[in-house]
């Protein structure tokens, strides 16, 4: 797989940039090719010159809990991603992908992954709606909800964008998000790895691996 080096500070600058709309058209191109000149290959990793720290931000579990996003994924590889349950598109695609390449993987590697959905859209997402959705995917996936502003500025510490749902003239609710996961390595807590929305079930279960070990790409 090829991989494209990019900065951290590259990507919060361009966070605005990288907005899409589920079952829209996408708002702009993606943010990857924005900074790196258009090198970057459709569904291939964006390894991060300077990572990404962790955000520093507690939200609700699919429970009713407080989670800890930094704490509860110390020392584990984690991978983080912003969406919400009502995409009928890119959302349940990218946890499908994540979930199928999962299975893949030695079962010890399996327990050691952290999956953490960040709902973009919390005034629909309820922790029991969450949890539901995220159950038909992989049911140790972590699902967290809570107050919109929290959620936008952790997602722009990782230079993505998010913007509150709003309704549509034919009364559809539309959820404008960036649509990257991050890998975060185990090693040190960083998030080390990008991929776009075009990342297949292939990409994820060549790389998962490594992420799992904290090898770089």
């Amino acid at each position: 797989m090829r991989t494209t080096r990019v900065t951290a500070a590259a990507l919060v600058a361009a966070a605005a940039l990288a907005l899409t709309a589920c079952g829209e058209k996408q708002a702009t191109t993606d943010k990857v090719t924005q900074i790196s000149g258009g090198q970057a290959k459709a569904g291939s990793a964006t390894v991060l010159d300077r990572p990404f720290e962790k955000p520093d931000v507690v939200l609700t579990d699919t429970t009713g809990k407080p989670w800890s996003l930094r704490e509860q994924t110390e020392g584990r590889p984690t991978l983080i991603y912003f969406g919400y349950t009502n995409c009928p598109d890119v959302c349940p695609l990218t946890m499908s992908n994540i979930a199928v390449a999962k299975k893949a993987l030695p079962k010890a590697d399996q327990d050691k992954l952290r999956v953490v959905f960040v709902t973009t859209d919390p005034d629909r997402d309820t922790p029991e709606s969450l949890g539901a959705w995220l159950k038909a995917q992989d049911p140790a996936f972590v699902g967290l909800t809570g107050d919109f502003a929290t959620i936008q500025a952790a997602a722009r510490t990782l230079g993505i964008g998010i913007e509150a749902a709003t309704k549509e003239a034919d009364g559809s609710v539309v959820s404008m998000h960036g649509a990257q996961v991050i890998a975060f390595s185990p090693k040190n807590d960083e998030g080390y790895l990008l991929y776009g929305e075009s990342a297949t079930v292939d990409d994820y279960t060549k790389d998962l691996p490594k992420i799992v070990k904290g090898e770089t790409l």
